[in-house]
């Protein structure tokens, strides 16, 4: 059985643009959590936006390199653009797959539908980390649609699982990946419980969105947390406790295990690297958005 290592709280929480006001609960910048291949996830909470008056939400064009940004709408809707020419507009229940890998300039901001009606707003940006080989792949964008995110049940009516990206009961995910990894949304029935199993070996995390979760009979987690486990050993039991359904959001993976050097928008290997993607974007060697 995987035991919990640490339950985390989100200590902040800031606006990115003026769209996205997000907690961060890990990032490759801080502490060590044991979260490789992930680098960084922000959850937007449930927020109610008022109609924008014609004024857009959002975050406007700006660059990234050396690794993946991952966008899953829980409610509300994003429109995505990139000098890749990927693009589009996600709602609840799809996912915007971004791998920046030698450099893209991308913006996200509230669709113009959404920004016209308001409405409640919820999302997680997930950021993955890619190997050194291919830190300068061609950049690609992936729209996830939620009828295109297979849905398994859990034994006996316990809830189900949206295979994102990964494998579960044999069921592949939707998203193409560079390393090993699970991007699972778990949805747990009031008072239900089921055991779920990743591979040992992978670096296990979960967030709560909704509700509260007893964990291998012992350890209590609710909204809004973070949980990491022991790398060592697989099964991990879940019970619903209250009277809400839990959500959860499951990431697992291979970690990576090599050296992070961060900078704003750039992450590689090695300090050089780093400047080296600064006079690439200066130098417009990211592309336009057209």
């Amino acid at each position: 059985m995987r035991k919990v290592r640490q339950i985390y709280n989100a200590t902040s929480s800031h606006w990115v643009g003026n769209g996205f006001l997000v907690q961060p609960l890990f990032s490759h910048m801080g502490e060590d959590k044991q979260t490789d291949p992930f680098l960084m996830l922000d959850y937007g909470a449930p927020r109610v936006f008022e109609p924008n008056a014609g004024r857009p939400r959002g975050v406007g064009q700006h660059p990234h390199k050396g690794f993946e940004t991952v966008t899953i709408a829980y409610a509300g809707e994003v429109a995505h653009r990139d000098s890749s020419g990927g693009g589009g507009v996600i709602g609840a229940g799809d996912v915007q797959w971004m791998t920046a890998g030698r450099g893209i300039i991308h913006e996200e901001f509230h669709s113009e539908a959404f920004g016209r009606t308001g409405g409640e707003f919820e999302m997680v940006q997930l950021w993955v980390n890619l190997p050194k080989k291919d830190k300068n792949t061609r950049p690609r964008y992936q729209e996830l649609l939620g009828q295109d995110i297979q849905v398994v049940p859990l034994n006996d009516g316990a809830g189900f699982v949206r295979v994102i990206a990964g494998e579960f009961n044999g069921v592949i995910g939707a998203a193409q990946t560079f390393t090993e990894m699970n991007v699972w949304d778990v949805l747990l029935n009031p008072s239900a419980s089921t055991t779920l199993t990743v591979p040992e070996g992978h670096n296990l995390l979960m967030v709560v969105l909704r509700g509260e979760v007893l964990l291998n009979g012992g350890d209590e987690a609710k909204q809004g947390q973070l949980i990491g486990f022991d790398m060592m050993g697989g099964d991990v039991q879940l019970q619903a406790t209250g009277d809400a359904a839990v959500k959860i959001l499951l990431l697992s993976g291979v970690p990576i295990d090599e050296p992070v050097v961060g900078y704003g928008p750039f992450v590689m290997n090695t300090e050089a690297e780093i400047q080296q993607a600064i006079t690439d974007f200066n130098q417009g060697r990211f592309g336009q958005i057209v």
